[in-house]
């Protein structure tokens, strides 16, 4: 089985799980009013485990392949050639992104983004950081202001020992 079909395996294994627990234990705490609702808190949970099970076993059976005797076009990716592609770019990538899951609550979310999105362009090759850090600070900002202030929803903007 080549790598394409285990990585859909994996990936309907997870949509299987993320789609139990979508249909059988996200409504129970549901308050009694909110059960007559036709759109519950699981729905998009749900049609996101259809779909991506659908998606997954599509792959998995390669119902996607034009022809299996073709060379892979330029877009696509060559298996046999992985060594070719810059994998340490995409490993330094998540390993910021898991640097950056565990901070946001720490440090707050300004100083975690800003750090993110500049060390994230700074992975990807941009070396200009009088241009990187103030779009970074200017993007963090904004995006704080909407989910805070216009969304409602509390982020902690600041390290948890400013107590602010």
């Amino acid at each position: 089985m080549t790598l394409d079909r285990w990585i859909a395996l994996v990936f309907i294994t997870f949509c299987c799980a993320y789609g139990y627990l979508a249909f059988f234990t996200m409504d129970q705490l549901l308050p009694p009013f909110m059960q007559r609702n036709p759109v519950w808190p699981s729905t998009f949970p749900k049609i996101l485990a259809i779909l991506g099970i659908i998606v997954g076993l599509i792959v998995l059976l390669g119902l996607e392949k034009t022809s299996a005797t073709a060379e892979p076009s330029a877009t696509e990716i060559n298996y046999r050639r992985l060594h070719e592609y810059k994998l340490g770019q995409a490993l330094m990538l998540l390993a910021l992104m898991v640097a950056y899951a565990l901070a946001l609550r720490p440090i707050g979310f300004l100083l975690a983004t800003t750090v993110f999105l500049t060390g994230g362009s700074a992975i990807l090759g941009e070396r200009k950081w009088h241009i990187m850090i103030p779009v970074a600070m200017i993007a963090t900002g904004f995006v704080w202001y909407l989910v805070q202030e216009v969304l409602g929803i509390f982020l902690r903007p600041f390290p948890f020992f400013m107590g602010i």
